[in-house]
This record gives C-alpha cells, structure tokens and sequence, in this order.
C-alpha cells in the first residue's frame, strides 16, 4: 500500500497516555497551523470569491489523493456524507460568513460549536445518550455562544456569525458520518473526503459568482497583486490540510483521544492573536470572557483518560464528543 502522506514516523509506535515532548510540539504546531488559517482564509478571500476558494482548496488535494491514495474501506454514503457535511457545508457558510464581514479571530472560536453540535445530533439522530459532563460542557458553550450572538444583534452583525453556526453543523454532520465510517486508516478517509466537495463546490460558485469573476480571479492570481491570494491557497492546501491534518490523525492513532483533542483548544486562541497581529483584529471583552467559557465547555466535554482501560473496552475517541476534531 503506498503510504506517500502518512506520517506515523514522526510518532512512537507505541500507545500511551502521556505524549512524549516531542509530541507535544507537533500537538502544539498543529494548534499554531491551524489558527493562523484563519488569517490566510481572510487574505485568501480578498483574492478569490468564496465557493471558489473552497472549491480550489479540496480540488488541489482531491486530484493527487485519487491518483496516489489506496480508497478507504469504509461505505461509500458515509464517505460522502463526511465529504458533503465537513467539506461542502462547512466551507460554504465558513467563507460566505468570513466575506461578508465575520471576523477570522471570532471565528475560529465560533466554529468550537462543533463539538456540541456532534452530541447533540448524535443524541438526535443516533440515539445516542450524552453524559452528564457532556450535558453541562453544552450548557456552557451555548452560553458563551448566546453572549457573541447578542453582542453581534447589538452592532447588526449577527448574520455572520449565524452563518459561521451552520457551518460548524455542517461540521458536526461530517464528523458523524466519519465515525460511523469506522474507517481503519482515518488518514485515508480524510484525504479520500476532500474529493466529494470540488464538484457541488465548484458548481455552486459558477451559479451564484459566476464564470466571469471565476476567471478572473483566477488571472489576477498569477500577476504580482495576486501572489498573496496564491500563498494563502497554498497554506490552506498543503500546511492546513495536509501536512497538520496528517500530523493530527497520526497523533490521535498513537494516543487516546482525551490526551489529544485538548490541544484543538489552543486553535482559537492561535486564532484571535494571528487576527490581532496580521489583521489588527480587536475581540470586544464580552467576546473575550465568551470565548473562555466556549473554551470551558468544550474542555469539559472533552473526555478524562481512564488510568487503566478494561479489556476489550471500546478505546478513548469512541464516543461523539471523542471525535477527531480537525479545524479548517
């Protein structure tokens, strides 16, 4: 099997519940490529239209994934389910919203929503009963989410931010789809899912932007003023996507899930300072102490490691609010 994007030598082969140090600086790299995607999403919007932009993220990866990536073992519904919710949806409310004037600091924290998303559609649609931790991790998270949304309402900014929400459920739909997937290599699976959304993407962004501002934009990408636009779409493909991506699923095959997934709460926090330095983004204080209890919520969701798992039990990940949670 050719293994061209794993990157399981960078981990101890060994499982463990504590992460080596030089783990923790991939955890932490991650987190790092992941907040300061949402600066490159901004840079990259002033480039290209939004569908586009998402349309050519995916496309650039779909092509070589089905050229060199052994397809996934995994039912095909499920794997264009994860393609649709996490990619099409997710992206296409993501970046209207970050157009239309939603802030990229706000929402890298905005899109945490996933994380209780997933458990309630799981409860939903699964049937699946969330813990008591997980009930109060969602309480307080739609909180902190409840307080962004009136401060927005105050300013007349509130459709950004609602638009950014349907996306994080688009999200949570995809990582639904990915569990029940059960795939045995996930890496497979999440570069096999980036070759469902070019095609509605791109579709949808020649009905609404239309091929005259498609070819534009593509044009202007290859002349000096567009060399920025060009870099922001090459970070989100092989930085953001492929490299932290595979470096993220690498972690969370070597560690329990508990261990790892709290380093995806480092990502907003990347987030809101990559804003604040690149783009002089500045979080009113209601956002700010929203933020942290957003943060709080999901900490508190996310699952303790049990010292010493039964045999035969299901491992840490299992559950919904244990899902690999990777950010755009």
């Amino acid at each position: 099997m050719f293994h061209i994007f794993s990157l399981d030598f960078l981990l101890v082969a060994a499982n463990r519940e504590v992460m080596t140090p030089r783990d923790r600086v991939l955890g932490a790299l991650v987190a790092l490529i992941w907040g300061i995607n949402f600066v490159a999403i901004h840079i990259g919007l002033q480039h290209f239209p939004p569908l586009l932009l998402a349309a050519l993220r995916f496309g650039l990866i779909a092509l070589p994934t089905v050229l060199l990536v052994p397809r996934p073992q995994v039912p095909v519904r499920w794997l264009i389910g994860y393609g649709l919710g996490f990619g099409t949806v997710q992206f296409v409310f993501l970046f209207i919203a970050m157009d239309i004037g939603m802030p990229a600091g706000l929402a890298s924290l905005v899109l945490q929503a996933s994380a209780p998303f997933t458990v309630l559609l799981g409860a939903l649609l699964l049937r699946e009963r969330p813990t008591v931790r997980q009930g109060a991790g969602i309480g307080l998270a739609v909180l902190g989410l409840a307080a962004i949304a009136v401060s927005r309402a105050e300013s007349a900014a509130l459709l950004p931010v609602l638009l950014t929400l349907v996306g994080a459920l688009g999200w949570a739909f995809g990582n639904l789809c990915a569990r029940l997937a059960a795939p045995p290599d996930p890496l497979h699976l999440t570069l096999w899912m980036t070759v469902v959304p070019p095609v509605p993407l791109l579709g949808l962004s020649l009905v609404l932007e239309g091929p005259a501002a498609d070819w534009a934009a593509l044009r202007a990408a290859f002349t000096p003023s567009g060399v920025p636009g060009l870099v922001a779409l090459v970070y989100l493909v092989l930085l953001a996507t492929v490299l932290a991506s595979g470096i993220w699923t690498a972690l969370m095959r070597r560690y329990p899930a508990g261990v790892v997934a709290p380093y995806s709460l480092l990502v907003p926090v990347v987030g809101i300072g990559a804003a604040a330095a690149a783009l002089g983004e500045r979080p009113t204080i209601v956002e700010l102490a929203a933020g942290v209890v957003i943060i709080g919520g999901v900490l508190l969701g996310t699952p303790r490691v049990p010292r010493r798992p039964r045999a035969g039990a299901a491992p840490a990940g299992s559950g919904l609010w244990r899902l690999p949670q990777r950010s755009p």
